[in-house]
């Protein structure tokens, strides 16, 4: 084998001869792998160069397309003859927002043409303008992708790959197909979705082995008749084009099981379309006729309507204008005009990261982040978005507004908040006339005026009392100011300090967009702390604070300002802006005390749940909750879930990050992306949900018996050598937070190992998906049976089955959970066993109940058939000659 070729023995080990193998790659039996090291190209160049006889014998090669020496390697491409599978991805580095990165791949040398025995080729995620000239003349190509390119045609000849069984194009820029596609005719699946094509060919229908078709997402008005004559195709998926029409002879393809028509421009369909099982056409403006609407509607009400399903993530906006409905509840309103041309938009939501999420002092995040693009694409008219938020208790003084990331800064943009008639949630509305990120926050109330040479006057809508008076001759250029309060009451300052001799007025925010002081002194009016007035005041124990724009350094100012006193006001006069806070107190440290009160007033006080279910404890629902949140979080919980008391409460700040991780012999899986050292990462928002739900796992020695542990939160970076009657004590920023008691209880048998449960209940024998996609068997449902819990109906439901049977089900084995789940399960795969899609439905549906654990096992499971598959295929010496490993390295 080619690993005991090279002496080596596995990636970081030694090898045979006792010398260290080289780090960063995988080399072994005939497959060298270097796709997810940021340093392949340069190991894989040191071992071409030490070993070159073995590695050109290499078959399948796999590489990252964003490293540097990218180039360099490419030459050498041309002397592996032997390889059958070649994958040059992008997308393996991602930028600060966490968008893939393209690779720098944008040609191919001449001389990879000639690799004849070269059967999968995959160049997604690059920067290919113009498909390599020389991929056309490779003889046994099978399956290629390009998908994720800047592909804007293909060439005139690229029916030349007669031998093409699989070919994606996906999220390219094709506006139009060569006539030769038609000659592909062994291609079995075509994707050309997400691209810009605005007619197809009449040559399309000479794909008579084609079972796949794959163009939604492109401006298509119109399809060919002749796709008629493809007598093999199982699935069309047409949506989210500009189809005004479609023929009825699509309804006559003897094996169509899918024709997916949803959001185009339909206004009519032919009866034998319309009335067929397996066609969608939500998103259409079907039963709709042009003629003029009463002069009193407005244009916005003829507008098309688009309902985007979860997994959708883009449409197209025409001159027309349309209203678009997220299925997260994100309402966009594109007015007639708003754009000239038919644009594709793309959108996503995503997790806020507190790296470049940059909230302000005092700010409260309310929302995930919406992406828009294309980014900074202008439209003639302003787009309109509602975007939902999170409910909260009222914010007292606060305000709602939408923030968008310009590329350099966030800005706020001007902002309504509305309430839905019928939900009574509310959302933020907004315009723009760029596309962006946004996000909603709430923020302390901002109030701004222009200042002129002539002088103004600005109050605080939150405390009238507080004001500030620009004379004349303040400034010779206009400049905007902006006044911002944050009440402070006696009870907190008396909390914080425990020490009711304290007293603090509101805290003043001044700031403006001026790099320069004022010509003239400013005069800024502020009221004295509660309890203290102009009669009974103590000079010296009143002083007034200076704080930067980060709060980190207070400095005692009262001997630098005229301070003058009213019965209820303290004035005086200042040249430039920042933070200003009047204390009254006996404390020395005055400017340390301020400093920790400011951080303390940002902080939320939060207690840490760990439950678990009471179907499937081993399943482990962690949350960190606001104080007031705890109890009807608990409520909500209750019927599924059991656990310890909350945690005592803790402090923190509004996205700091924070851990989890189990202790004495537990464990969590540590492929999750969240997982950090053995521990999972949080970022604490106050009013977004921070919950994780995973499954943990004990030594499977424990003898049956119960297996006692702990789950402990952490600030920051885990203390080493620490003694364990230290974990509840709290040192520094390193430091527990809380600790919770969890229990898992005596192993119990699988589901198939004792029947005596489940007497009078019988499986028959099933095998769901196929071999090369991998199965699920039996034994796997029963397995997956066992994780369901009390959610049954709901994946049930998702699954596809009708409220009656469900309804029957439950009613058949009531008081039997177990029983439950298995026949709900058992009766959707028996329906769909014939279905070679059935797996990944299975995949959607416990995504979409809110159970991406079973998912991930899913995925786990056949990605195991997957492995087998191919090695069976290599151990019995067909990969040479079996199209199906073909489709086998599709998958890969």
């Amino acid at each position: 084998k080619m690993a005991e070729l090279l002496g080596l023995r596995d990636e970081c080990g030694e090898g045979a001869s006792g010398a260290p193998a080289v780090a960063g790659f995988c080399l072994a039996d005939n497959r060298l792998n270097l796709d997810v090291y940021p340093d392949g190209c340069r190991q894989f160049l040191q071992l071409f160069e030490e070993r070159r006889g073995e590695v050109v014998q290499v078959e399948f090669f796999r590489l990252s397309s964003n490293d540097l020496l990218l180039g360099t390697t490419l030459g050498i491409l041309p002397h592996l003859t032997r390889l059958k599978s070649l994958v040059l991805k992008g997308g393996h580095t991602r930028d600060e927002f966490g968008t893939c990165q393209r690779g720098s791949l944008t040609s191919l040398p001449p001389d990879v043409g000639n690799l004849r025995c070269l059967t999968h080729l995959d160049l997604s995620f690059n920067s290919l303008s113009t498909l390599p000239s020389c991929i056309l003349h490779l003889p046994s190509l099978r399956v290629l992708v390009v998908s994720h390119n800047s592909l804007v045609a293909l060439p005139e000849d690229f029916g030349h790959l007669s031998k093409l069984t699989f070919f994606s194009a996906m999220k390219n820029q094709l506006k139009d197909l060569p006539q030769s596609i038609g000659e592909l005719a062994v291609l079995q699946d075509l994707d050309l979705s997400e691209n810009a094509l605005e007619f197809l060919p009449e040559e399309v229908g000479n794909l008579c082995n084609c079972t796949e078709l794959d163009l939604s997402g492109n401006r298509l008005s119109g399809i060919p008749d002749s796709l008629a004559n493809m007598k093999s195709l199982r699935r069309l998926h047409l949506h989210s084009n500009l189809l005004v029409t479609v023929p009825a002879s699509l309804a006559s393809l003897p094996n169509l099981s899918r024709l997916d028509l949803q959001n185009n421009c339909l206004r009519a369909v032919p009866p034998e379309i319309q009335t067929s099982p397996f066609v969608r056409l939500r998103g259409n403006p079907l039963g709709e006729t042009e003629p003029s609407p009463p002069a009193d509607e407005s244009s916005a009400r003829r507008l098309r309507r688009l309902f985007l399903a979860s997994g959708e993530d883009s449409f197209t906006v025409t001159s027309e204008g349309c209203k678009v409905v997220l299925a997260c509840g994100i309402h966009l309103y594109f007015p007639p005009g708003a754009a000239s041309d038919p644009l594709r938009i793309y959108f996503r939501t995503l997790a806020p990261d507190p790296q470049w999420v940059k909230l302000r002092h005092h700010d409260v995040l309310l929302s995930r982040v919406l992406e828009l693009q294309p980014h900074g694409v202008k439209f003639q008219q302003e787009v309109q978005i509602w975007m939902p938020y999170a409910s909260h208790q009222t914010l007292h003084q606060r305000e709602v507004v939408v923030r968008t990331f310009s590329g350099q800064s966030w800005s706020d943009l001007r902002t309504k908040v509305e309430q839905k008639r019928k939900s009574k949630k509310y959302v933020a509305h907004c315009g723009v006339l760029h596309f962006s990120w946004f996000l909603v926050v709430s923020r302390l109330v901002q109030n701004e005026c222009k200042v002129t040479t002539e002088g103004t006057l600005l109050f605080s809508s939150v405390d009238p009392n507080i004001k500030v008076t620009f004379p004349p001759g303040v400034t010779e250029e206009t400049r905007s100011v902006k006044l911002q309060v944050l009440p402070v009451s006696a009870e907190e300052i008396v909390e914080i300090m425990a020490n009711a001799g304290c007293r603090a007025s509101p805290l003043l925010c001044l700031s403006q967009d001026s790099m320069v002081d004022f010509l003239r002194p400013v005069r800024i009016q502020l009221p004295l702390p509660p309890g203290v007035t102009g009669l009974n005041l103590d000079r010296s124990r009143l002083h007034l604070l200076y704080g930067d724009l980060e709060g980190q350094t207070w400095d005692d100012i009262t001997s630098q300002v005229v301070l003058e006193f009213t019965h209820l006001y303290a004035v005086f006069e200042v040249t430039h802006f920042s933070w200003y806070w009047l204390w009254y107190t006996t404390k020395t440290y005055i400017g340390g005390i301020a400093k920790k009160v400011y951080e303390r007033l940002r902080m939320y006080q939060v207690n840490f749940i760990a439950l678990q279910r009471k179907k499937d404890p081993e399943q482990v629902l962690l949350q960190c909750v606001p104080k007031h949140k705890v109890d009807p979080v608990l409520k909500k919980l209750q019927d599924r879930y059991r656990g310890p008391e909350p945690s005592d409460m803790v402090e923190m700040f509004e996205g700091e990050q924070f851990f989890a991780a189990f202790e004495r012999g537990i464990s969590i899986d540590m492929e999750r992306p969240d997982c950090v050292d053995g521990r999972l990462s949080f970022i604490f928002y106050s009013h977004l949900k921070n919950m994780k739900e995973i499954y943990v796992t004990s030594p499977v020695d424990r003898k049956g018996q119960a297996v006692k542990g702990q789950v402990s939160f952490y600030r920051g970076a885990v203390p080493e050598s620490i003694p364990e009657d230290a974990s509840r004590r709290r040192k520094g920023p390193d430091s527990w937070l809380a600790t919770l008691p969890i229990k898992l209880p005596r192993l119990k048998p699988r589901w198939g190992e004792n029947p005596g449960p489940l007497n009078g209940f019988s499986f028959p024998p099933l095998n769901l998906g196929n071999a090369e996609t991998g199965y699920l068997t039996q034994a796997n449902l029963l397995s997956i049976a066992r994780r369901v819990g009390a959610d049954w109906q709901t994946i049930g439901l998702n699954l596809g089955l009708t409220y009656q049977q469900i309804e029957r089900i439950g009613y058949h084995n009531r008081e039997d959970l177990d029983k439950q789940i298995l026949d709900m399960l058992f009766t959707w795969a028996q329906q769909n066993s014939e279905d070679p899609d059935c797996v990944s439905k299975l995949i959607t549906a416990m995504k979409e109940s809110g159970r991406q654990d079973i998912a991930d096992e899913v995925e786990t499971i056949i990605e195991l058939g997957r492995q087998k598959y191919r090695e069976s295929i290599r151990r019995v010496g067909l990969e040479q000659e079996s199209s199906t490993e073909d489709s086998a390295i599709a998958m890969m």
